[in-house]
């Protein structure tokens, strides 16, 4: 297993910026639901521990939709979700890849989700 180090990412306009704990060697999932297909986005979800916001708490929207055990977190200037609570784990951040800044990372290896069939296969995710 790699060490762990610090990764830095943020929105777009960069109003919100965070870092993150994280190894050199990732594995992210890509998930086909609703909301993540329209957006785009790739999880790499972390523990809470392991997330600091460091600008822009004022400037983040949340959005829930569905159960609303997931929140997600968009910045109010350029409108993008950088990182959200997810409804598989309520006690972790998923990041999206998209919004870090990937040269700290010596791999990333990519998985698929049917999030389409959520409640079929989030077994997968939490065994």
């Amino acid at each position: 297993m790699s060490k762990e180090i610090t990764h830095k990412g943020s929105c777009h306009c960069r109003a919100v910026q965070f870092e993150i704990i994280a190894p050199k060697e990732i594995t992210v999932l890509e998930c086909n639901c609703s909301i993540c297909s329209m957006i785009d986005f790739i999880h790499l979800i972390i523990a809470k521990d392991n997330f600091k916001l460091i600008m822009g708490k004022d400037n983040l929207t949340t959005y829930e939709f569905n159960t609303k055990t997931a929140k997600h977190f968009f910045c109010k200037t350029c409108g993008i979700k950088s990182f959200y609570i997810p409804r598989s784990h309520p006690n972790c951040y998923s990041v999206n890849v998209r919004c870090l800044d990937t040269k700290t990372f010596n791999s990333i290896t990519k998985n698929q989700f049917d999030g389409m069939n959520w409640e079929n296969n989030i077994h997968q995710l939490t065994t």
